[in-house]
């Protein structure tokens, strides 16, 4: 019953919208110059009626949607009942017409064509009165009964001829008791709404915060994104079979695309259609977006909502373009050359989003050594999709439409989906080249780092063309105050933030290769005597640095590390550029303090200091790591402060977000090359920036994804994983 109960909550209330869509689209202005142009007294006589008509059918239709549900059955049955009454004297008045014609006058019962005829409409008023008392549940038939009359006094042998005044009378009996029971129910509407009100009081709704709550829960209540997309789907099923029945030749000289735009355009051009489609549009979107993560990851992705994967991105963003643009007031051609402008921008941003979900799957595969290939061909497959088709759309586009500067932007932003694409399919590849080298990749993060730069940069120099064109726009073209706020959004979003973020990452990036390089190399000898692994990766040292404090570190690490805080990993000391006449860290000659940590643990005899923190062992230290974060089969989640992360070959990898600005995404450890690379997943204020960033298409008719607001992500993630 709940089921069938929300069917009909959606259902029942579709009808009202339909009509207000007719009421919206009704020329009234044409109608009043046809009866002006007939006669100058009837338009007087009737203006003012027609135009209170219309404005009571739109109070009406709206009184009617906003019902609660069993007021709505209640209205629905009252309605069918009448219908059945207007069946009934429809029935009797051609039983009278027929006996009329037939011109038989004596008793029905003694001529077997009239009786039989009497027989038929006599069943079938019983059973229209019987269906009309059920409806209005209650007992009393003959309530329902007045369109009998002119049956019985046939029945009765009353002349044919007199059969008409009877009829008559048996229509105003019933018109008598149907405005009777109107004019008792006139203020029905009313005291619903005083009930209402009165409820809201009781509640003590009317501070902010509960109205909110009361506009959520009836937005919830009458479902509004399913009631406008059913209404959309009857309205675009009917402009299609419409369509399709009158245009078959132009449908062959057109096109199935162009033939479908034309309809869909025809189905937008009120605002409730409007609002139809945007609903469809975002259901569409979240379809296509769950499917990609099924695809992906099977039942349980799709389990695992992102707020910012919902569709509820695309849907605005074709709202807010179709309101800027003007789309309602347009000529039905013309509207469909503008709303595939509209959709092909949220088509794209559609794919943005499929490119955030497909990316850090794709990377963790590569570097986790993952060995299925089915996951591997989901996932490249997908990239493969995601690489051809916005060229696809980019083709097409510049089919319908002459290239000009804003077509440029437009498509320029769709071909950044497929550099995306590609610079995560060149990452990708960079993994599994390093699974199977047996010495690492020295220089991959840098790699990494800038192949995503150079996909920032192409996106950033296309924002900033977005706005140097809106600008130009709204200068020296038409200017609006909506079109000015977003033109100010967007360059502080995707441009300022952008460019904000983006020289951050790299000052940051410059002054940690400048720390390594102020930092000694360790000599073979001391490497010797030192006698360990690094402390961040566990790897093997064949190069090393030593800092201030004497621990030493693979230079690629410890410049990851740095990429985070400025202190030693171990003992938390400030590692800084030497300055002239400073000191400076333990040259290559000097071995004292390695030697000093050999000789404490040849003696195992512990040396307690002022000055300097001990150095725990690296075997303890693994070993409080597993206790605290979990081995290799036993992850645990990671707390507070420090995170850790067990890297696919048993390694671990650390990660410190103290004196950070945002989150610090887990890092992985190739355990059998020795290369410690971050780990690819895309940072949430990415995808944010990404969705803030869809406003700007309201003057450029473009959606360029956003440089992440975050500039720790950027520094210690430099691709979009």
């Amino acid at each position: 019953m709940p089921r069938l109960e929300e069917v009909a909550n959606v259902a029942l209330r579709v009808p009202s919208i339909l009509v207000l869509d007719l009421l919206y689209k009704y020329d009234i202005e044409g109608l009043t110059d046809r009866l002006k142009a007939k006669n100058e007294d009837m338009l007087f006589k009737y203006k003012y009626l027609i135009w209170n008509l219309y404005y009571i059918g739109h109070l009406v239709n709206v009184v009617v949607l906003t019902l609660p549900l069993r007021h709505i059955v209640t209205l629905y049955l009252h309605v069918l009942a009448a219908l059945l009454l207007y069946m009934g004297h429809q029935i009797s008045k051609d039983y009278v017409r027929e006996e009329l014609q037939y011109g038989y006058e004596g008793p029905v019962y003694l001529d077997s064509l009239a009786f039989n005829r009497f027989v038929s409409a006599m069943t079938s008023q019983i059973i229209l009165s019987t269906l009309c008392a059920f409806l209005m549940k209650t007992r009393k038939v003959w309530l329902f009964s007045a369109h009998i009359l002119p049956l019985l006094a046939r029945f009765c042998a009353v002349p044919p001829a007199s059969l008409l005044t009877v009829n008559t009378f048996s229509m105003g009996l019933t018109g008598a008791g149907t405005t009777v029971f109107l004019l008792s129910h006139l203020f029905l509407p009313y005291r619903l709404a005083r009930a209402a009100y009165a409820q809201l009081v009781h509640m003590e709704v009317f501070e902010l915060y509960r109205l909110l709550a009361v506009g959520i829960s009836l937005w919830n209540q009458f479902a509004v994104p399913v009631l406008f997309s059913v209404f959309w789907f009857v309205l675009f099923i009917v402009q299609l079979c419409s369509d399709t029945m009158d245009g078959n030749a132009s449908l062959g000289h057109q096109g199935i695309l162009f033939f479908l735009l034309t309809s869909v355009s025809e189905c937008c051009a009120t605002p409730y259609s409007l609002l139809g489609l945007t609903f469809v549009v975002s259901y569409l979107a979240l379809g296509l977006l769950n499917l990609c993560k099924f695809y992906l990851g099977g039942h349980a992705a799709v389990q695992n909502e992102n707020v910012m994967h919902r569709g509820v991105t695309e849907g605005v963003t074709l709202l807010l373009l179709a309101l800027q643009t003007g789309l309602l007031d347009m000529q039905a051609l013309q509207r469909t050359f503008l709303l595939s402008i509209i959709l092909f921008i949220v088509v794209t941003s559609t794919l943005q989003s499929m490119i955030e979900i497909t990316d850090p799957v794709l990377l963790a595969l590569g570097a986790s050594r993952n060995r299925s290939v089915w996951k591997h061909f989901r996932g490249l497959s997908m990239c493969l999709l995601l690489l051809v088709f916005p060229v696809f759309m980019a083709y097409k586009i510049s089919q319908f439409f002459h290239m000009d500067f804003w077509l440029l932007i437009l498509v320029s932003s769709c071909m950044l989906t497929s550099l995306q694409v590609t610079g995560t399919m060149l990452i990708y590849s960079l993994f599994m080249v390093e699974l199977f080298r047996t010495d690492p990749i020295e220089s991959l993060d840098e790699v990494i780092y800038w192949v995503n730069a150079v996909s920032r940069v192409l996106e950033f120099l296309v924002a900033l063309c977005v706005v140097a064109y809106g600008a130009w726009e709204s200068l020296f073209g038409e200017w609006s105050w909506m079109g000015a706020s977003v033109i100010i959004i967007h360059s502080y979003f995707n441009v300022w933030l952008r460019a904000q973020s983006g020289w951050r990452s790299f000052l940051l990036r410059q002054e940690a290769a400048k720390k390594i390089n102020s930092l000694p190399r360790a000599t073979a000898h001391q490497l010797q005597l030192h006698n360990d692994v690094c402390s961040i990766c566990f790897q093997d040292m064949g190069s090393a640095v030593i800092t201030y404090c004497g621990h030493f570190f693979h230079g690629n690490c410890l410049r990851k590390w740095l990429y985070v805080q400025e202190t030693c990993p171990m003992c938390h000391q400030a590692i800084r550029p030497t300055l002239p006449g400073q000191g400076g860290a333990p040259t290559a000659d000097s071995d004292l303090p390695v030697q000093d940590e050999l000789q404490n643990e040849d003696n195992e005899v512990p040396q307690e200091t002022d000055d300097t923190p001990a150095v725990p062992d690296p075997t303890e230290l693994q070993e409080e790591t597993e206790t605290c974060c979990g081995t290799n089969h036993q992850p645990v989640e990671p707390r507070g402060g420090d995170h850790h992360h067990v890297g696919p070959g048993g390694d671990l990898a650390w990660s410190c977000t103290s004196g950070s600005t945002g989150h610090k995404e887990p890092q992985s450890v190739n355990g059998e090359s020795g290369s410690w690379v971050e780990a690819p997943e895309r940072a949430e204020g990415d995808s944010q920036s990404h969705h803030s960033g869809n406003a700007s298409l309201l003057n450029s008719q473009t959606d360029v994804k956003s440089w992440t607001e975050n500039s720790y992500n950027d520094v210690t993630q430099p691709y979009s994983g």
